[in-house]
């Protein structure tokens, strides 16, 4: 079998060579840094230890020569410190550090050993005589002042600093010794360290170009043909097939190649007999490749059963025809009665919004009524659950604000029950009435409405309903100047010197009943002072969705937004509440009605 250099073993060599040359740098590396870490063991644990300490030696015999010299200069006591620290030199620190030597001697040569071994030996002798012929003569006051003690103490003294300077001579040559010992080592591994550079860089080169090589050679060999097969691919899968046959090569692209070529000679086929039967050529000819080609088979009975049904589809387009025909007549029937129905729905929705806005009092009544103030009033539909009703009484004035449930022409149908209701209490009625007394009984005027079922005797509902209104109701009295006001689920903000007070409503709307009894509001007597301001109003402004996140408004924020609005004159605070909410709105929806009404005392 004739050989194949196929694609694992192109890949294979090129990392082969790669794992060889990383192979001989880690083996080369591992040799030096060994090597070095022997010299570096040598240096760290053997040269400079020694070093260091014939030099502590050395510094220890100058201080036993400074230290005797006082002795035999200085008149003291015997266990004068001085004393006490030469004895413990000569008896514990020098004994310890000659055995601390020793152990590191056993590195050294022959020569060096024979040195230090001579070196102890004075050194013995030395200690020998300072104890012998000083140190124990000169043990009192009164032998410092013998001549017969102090004459051979000082003679003694001259021959051992003769000793000493010998000593000093050799342990100095034996300390240069080590120190020569120490650079030779050291630079022996740096020696080794530049050859590893110098190979480390040397080798980092050639597998910079081999590396090169070798993802030209894959490139050129295996890339750029995978490269152009996947384009192939590409444009097959788009439904293009390729002009030029693939060329032919001796490993798997080449092999993928020619097995391409024929799917593509079979595709041409296949899109030829597609195109004939298309057609209509029923008769086209058409072979499968094989008798696994399920493609094949199944064109040919595609072309078997699109001649069958070719008639039968004729014949259903006809009746087809006409169904459809028939089913645009009826439809356009039924969108031209849409039409009206709508239009009906529209206009009956504005006949109810001018309803409305014939029981919701003008700006020109309520200036009339409250000089100072506003009504900000923005119905989310074409009509409105929301409204607000204004009185004047002989010594006060009456303004309200009612949200009833629901919005659009459920909560506009609530509102005229509402308003008819308000009316009917205040009809006739010039007396001041509390805004609680009203509240009570609208309450019950709107139970009387909604629940016709209802027991006077035991003063209970006898079926129930959720809808009801939230209310604010405020009475004023500019003479007493004081302040009334009763509230269903909604507060009232009073503003003074910047702020803002709430007085919170009762925690159920008109209609409702806590265990089938109707309860009572609440009323509160509020004394205001001149350049106070008030605020009633639903919920539609701080439930509005907006936002850089489109979050609701929140009362927090209302409540910050008011105390900014009061400072403004009454005639800016509407404009300023308006342009803020579609600010904060922008383009989304607005969620619903939205009723504000300030008053400045």
């Amino acid at each position: 079998m004739a050989f194949k250099f196929t694609i694992g073993k192109k890949i294979g060599a090129g990392f082969a060579l790669v794992i060889l040359f990383t192979l001989i740098a880690f083996i080369y590396t591992n040799i030096i840094i060994t090597q070095s870490k022997k010299e570096t063991d040598q240096v760290v644990k053997v040269v400079t230890p020694s070093v260091t300490s014939l030099e502590y030696f050395h510094s220890t015999l100058q201080r036993s020569q400074i230290l005797i010299t006082k002795w035999y200069h200085v008149q003291s006591k015997d266990d004068d410190p001085f004393k006490q620290d030469l004895r413990e030199l000569i008896k514990n620190k020098y004994p310890a550090l000659k055995k601390e030597i020793d152990n590191l001697s056993i590195h050294w040569t022959e020569d060096e050993k024979e040195q230090m071994r001579t070196i102890f030996t004075f050194t013995d002798q030395l200690f020998k005589q300072y104890q012998d012929e000083i140190m124990s003569q000169i043990n009192s006051f009164s032998a410092y002042d013998d001549a017969s003690v102090k004459f051979p103490a000082a003679l003694s003294l001259e021959a051992a600093d003769d000793k000493l300077n010998l000593v000093y001579n050799q342990l100095n040559q034996l300390i240069d010794s080590q120190k020569n010992n120490a650079d030779l080592v050291t630079h022996q591994m740096f020696t080794s360290f530049d050859y590893l550079m110098q190979f480390v860089k040397l080798l980092g080169v050639f597998l910079v170009i081999g590396g090169i090589l070798i993802a030209f050679f894959t490139i050129r060999t295996i890339v750029k043909p995978v490269q152009k097969l996947k384009n192939v691919l590409q444009d097959m899968s788009y439904g293009v097939l390729p002009k030029d046959n693939l060329t032919d090569r001796g490993d798997e692209i080449g092999d993928m190649n020619m097995a391409l070529n024929g799917l593509v000679s079979a595709m041409e086929l296949t899109t030829d007999f597609a195109k004939e039967v298309g057609s209509g050529n029923f008769d086209s000819y058409y072979k499968p490749l094989s008798d696994q080609d399920n493609l094949g088979h199944a064109l040919l009975k595609m072309r078997t059963d699109l001649a069958e049904n070719e008639h039968m589809l004729e014949q259903k387009v006809i009746e087809r025809t006409e169904q459809v025909v028939k089913q645009s007549e009826e439809i356009k029937a039924k969108s031209n009665e849409l039409e009206i129905l709508y239009k009906h729905i529209t206009d009956s929705i504005r006949y109810a919004k001018r309803l409305q806005e014939a029981i919701i009092p003008t700006d020109h009544a309520v200036k009339q009524i409250l000089p100072q103030s506003f009504v900000l009033f923005k119905p989310k539909d074409i009509v409105s659950g929301d409204f607000y009703w204004i009185r004047k009484t002989q010594n006060k004035s009456y303004i309200a604000a009612i949200d009833c449930t629901g919005h659009g022409v459920p909560g506009a149908f609530m509102s005229l029950v509402g308003y008819n209701i308000l009316k009917e209490i205040t009809l006739n009625n010039d007396a001041d009435i509390a805004p609680s007394v009203i509240m009570d009984k609208m309450s019950k005027g709107v139970v009387d409405t909604l629940n016709p079922k209802y027991d006077i005797e035991d003063d209970k509902i006898a079926s129930q309903t959720k809808d009801g209104m939230d209310m604010s109701l405020c009475s004023v009295d500019y003479e007493k100047m004081e302040l009334q006001y009763a509230g269903a689920n909604n507060p009232l903000y009073l503003i003074r010197n910047g702020e803002l007070i709430q007085y919170k409503a009762n925690k159920f709307p008109i209609g409702f009943r806590a265990d089938d009894i109707i309860h009572d509001f609440t009323n509160n007597v509020i004394p205001v002072q001149k350049g106070d301001t008030f605020y009633v109003f639903s919920d539609g402004y701080a439930d509005q969705f907006g936002g850089p996140k489109g979050k609701k408004f929140m009362t927090g924020r209302f409540r910050d937004l008011l105390i900014e609005t009061s400072k403004l004159s009454i005639e800016k605070q509407k404009y300023f509440l308006d342009t803020t909410l579609k600010n904060w709105r922008g383009e989304l929806e607005q969620v619903d009605d939205v009723l504000v009404i300030g008053v400045r005392v």
